[in-house]
């Protein structure tokens, strides 16, 4: 079996990848509160864990890919109240947006996609169990974790008392026993989103979903958990302290998830993507602008732990690069793959922490290759980059850069035209011509077969 290494935040230092069932690789990554549009912060953690799940499938068995949906949170409910509508409408109508979003970057759906409001019954045991082993108590409605309890708190953020209080994002309420407790439940009003539990009417914390979505859905441990830097402290140190202190391993982090990555940044133009900047862009808009294969290629041309800045040259490189690749692989076309010949040495740089740059340097080198390669060569420059498509998640529309038949009728025409034109010596009007069909999108090249032409 070939070997993965990743960096792993909870080790702070790269690793071999070492299954703990090598026959069934398990992994999460905490999705989207879906309350608004997808933005291209949540388009480069879906897009670089869906490229993970890709290149692990080449090497495990099995897979198993979880991604949960929060549909219950603050934001949430302010959003449904600012519309005057039932939360479910907000949360239904976003979560569908955002699927359909990742699916034009050809993200493959996760195996399982679990609602944080279908798991109610299993985080209110959760939080019974902290209760009665002493690690959380209740006051005013509200369950709070006791985080001076779990000795290994701060262990996967590196954070020391003081940072994890600054850090908490939360105000030291009256009711904390200390500044650094976070909240597994809170009361709900009549006009909020509850359900009844032992401490009254109302509804999880936030940090409390993923514990309990994870654990039921792939049990205990899993291999790999994951998600944005911006989730390791509070949300994922949180998430290892309650699961450690209620079904996982008290005094080993790592019995709770073995692994764990996160994805740096996204900037735009070198400015922190923020609503006051009013920078922050969506999916939606993008690919109304750009085909979804571009902006996927363009979200893994920064390394994943990297932070990745979003500008015109970055999305620019990226259709260049794609325009190449589906040149190639065009004319490769009579080329019959052979998945005998299949090598996953080809994906070896991938497999070193996913090296996304790495790889795309590899595609460089064979669109050099089959420029001017025999045609012995043809078939393996073939299988490699059908293989490192697919774990990419690129080549997959045979309609990219196709124009229809009523333009291909108009284009033929203007050639005919052009070359009439040249024939009578008449240049102007050659030239006129060429610029013409460079404001359609088409390239052409004499030769001395005649004119051949392709969309740029």
């Amino acid at each position: 079996m070939e070997n993965f290494h990743l960096f792993n935040t909870l080790s702070g230092k790269k690793e071999s990848l070492e299954a703990i069932n090598p026959e069934h690789l398990k992994i999460y990554a905490c999705g989207p509160t879906v309350y608004n549009y997808a933005h291209i912060g949540n388009a480069r953690m879906a897009v670089v864990f869906d490229t993970l799940v890709r290149a692990l499938r080449f090497i495990y068995p099995k897979v198993t890919y979880v991604s949960n949906i929060t549909d219950i949170d603050d934001k949430i409910i302010e959003a449904a109240r600012a519309e005057d509508v039932e939360i479910s409408l907000i949360t239904e109508k976003y979560t569908n947006i955002y699927n359909k979003d990742m699916e034009k970057l050809n993200v493959l759906p996760p195996d399982i996609q679990p609602k944080a409001t279908e798991y109610i019954p299993e985080m209110i045991e959760l939080i019974n169990n902290l209760i009665d082993k002493n690690f959380a108590y209740e006051k005013d409605g509200h369950v709070l974790f006791h985080v001076p309890s779990y000795k290994n708190y701060g262990k996967l953020s590196k954070r020391n008392r003081e940072e994890q209080i600054a850090g908490s994002r939360v105000e030291i309420a009256k009711f904390k026993k200390d500044p650094a407790d976070f909240v597994l439940w809170k009361p709900s009003t009549e006009k909020q989103p509850g359900w009844n539990s032992p401490w009254g009417f109302g509804r999880p914390g936030w940090h409390t979903e993923c514990s309990a979505m994870s654990e039921k859905t792939l049990g205990l441990p899993f291999d790999i958990h994951g998600g944005g830097r911006d989730l390791i402290f509070p949300h994922h140190e949180n998430e290892i302290a309650q699961s450690c202190c209620s079904t996982a391993e008290i005094d080993k982090p790592e019995s709770y998830a073995k692994y764990w990555m996160h994805n740096g940044f996204v900037t735009i133009d070198g400015e922190k993507m923020s609503k006051s900047l009013g920078n922050i862009i969506l999916v939606k808009d993008l690919t109304e602008k750009y085909h979804g294969e571009v902006i996927r290629l363009a979200l893994l041309s920064s390394h994943y732990r990297q932070g990745l800045d979003w500008n015109e040259n970055v999305i620019h490189q990226a259709k260049k690069l794609l325009d190449k690749l589906y040149s190639l692989y065009e004319d490769l076309k009579d080329i019959q793959v052979d998945k005998k010949l299949h090598n996953i040495e080809s994906l070896e740089i991938l497999f070193d922490d996913l090296n996304t740059p790495g790889l795309i340097s590899e595609l460089n080198k064979l669109i050099s290759r089959g420029s001017s390669c025999k045609e012995s060569e043809k078939i393996d420059i073939k299988n490699q980059l059908v293989m490192i498509a697919k774990v990419f998640g690129i080549l997959e529309d045979d309609s990219y850069n196709k124009v229809s038949d009523e333009l291909a009728f108009q284009v033929e025409d203007l050639i005919i035209q052009r070359s009439k034109a040249k024939d009578s010596k008449d240049f102007d009007l050659a030239d006129e011509i060429r610029n013409k069909l460079s404001d359609l999108g088409i390239e052409i090249k004499d030769g001395p077969d005649g004119t051949t032409w392709k969309v740029k």
